[in-house]
């Protein structure tokens, strides 16, 4: 899932990368309509050093807002949030795919697709939609912000949110209060879930099962509750190779793109290969490296 969600970022980064046409009378090039970002959504011109302040201020300040909502439990706000983002960046990625058909009014049809899904996210939670959905919202939310960013930033931003992760997960452990709260009190979470059931907990729903088969289960007994075994990966260790990726494509072409892709693909997979059931893990640091290695690469054979 991680290394589909790149390639759809990078297709949905390319699909509103303002193409270029050259006026033959005037000699003057313009960009082509509607090649921006739908439902009015623009991006500031490219002022690396103010942009890159801006966004770890938004960074912080969305944090900040988000403790103090877990804090007092204002979970109507904190889906409502949830709600208009994801919508926002479904739409921007299905308004992507959109554009290359012959449909009209794409944005129209993108935002009512994007809210039945959001919908069904958020208020109506079923493993397979979350997943799926996951796909889209990432590349949605990388359009928006790789046209802000340029080579340099986004490596800087890439070793302060590494340091960040290491601290969140290893020090304060506030990432693992932020992922139980989704959970546990909205029943949502930003990021990729996989389930799992031990082999007690699943003869033991064997056992109910036969028990009742063939006959109506006992509210009581429908209610138990199992524990589950999740595999999870946040949404920002998906998020930001996607922005790297997207940055080096517009600067470079689409090469380094595929390196940074892989490198943070061999990051993860390390990761995973080192990790011990019921610990959690900052991946970002190592998605990072595997990132750098990319670029290394690319740098020493193809640039």
């Amino acid at each position: 899932m991680f290394l589909v969600t790149q390639f759809i970022g990078l297709f949905v980064v390319n699909a509103y990368t303002p193409q270029m046409i050259l006026d033959p009378a005037t000699g003057e090039s313009a960009q082509v309509p509607g090649s921006g970002l739908p439902f009015g959504l623009e991006t500031p011109e490219d002022e690396p050093t103010p942009n890159f302040l801006s966004i770890v201020f938004s960074f912080v300040l969305a944090f900040a807002v988000i403790f103090l909502l877990m804090k007092y439990k204002w979970k109507v706000v904190i889906r409502l949030w949830f709600f208009v983002v994801v919508t926002l960046a479904l739409g921007i990625s299905i308004n992507a795919f959109l554009k290359y058909t012959t449909l009209t009014n794409i944005s129209i049809i993108a935002l009512a697709v994007a809210i039945s899904l959001s919908f069904l996210k958020i208020f109506k939670p079923h493993m397979l939609v979350h997943n799926a959905t996951e796909l889209l919202i990432y590349p949605g939310i990388a359009a928006v912000f790789v046209p802000i960013l340029t080579p340099i930033t986004i490596i800087l931003l890439l070793i302060l949110i590494s340091i960040y992760d290491m601290w969140a997960v290893w020090k304060s452990g506030i990432m693992q209060k932020m992922a139980k709260f989704q959970m546990e009190e909205l029943n949502i979470f930003g990021g990729f879930l996989i389930p799992s059931l031990s082999k007690k907990t699943k003869a033991q729903i064997a056992k109910v099962k036969q028990k009742y088969k063939n006959k109506k289960i006992p509210e009581k007994i429908r209610q138990k509750k199992f524990k589950v075994n999740l595999a999870i990966l946040g949404g920002g260790d998906v998020i930001f190779p996607i922005i790297t990726a997207g940055v080096f494509m517009r600067a470079f072409g689409i090469i380094p793109a595929f390196f940074i892709i892989f490198g943070a693909l061999t990051g993860l997979v390390f990761l995973f290969s080192i990790t011990e059931k019921g610990k959690s893990y900052p991946a970002m640091p190592y998605i990072s490296v595997g990132i750098f290695l990319g670029m290394l690469v690319w740098r020493l054979f193809f640039f």
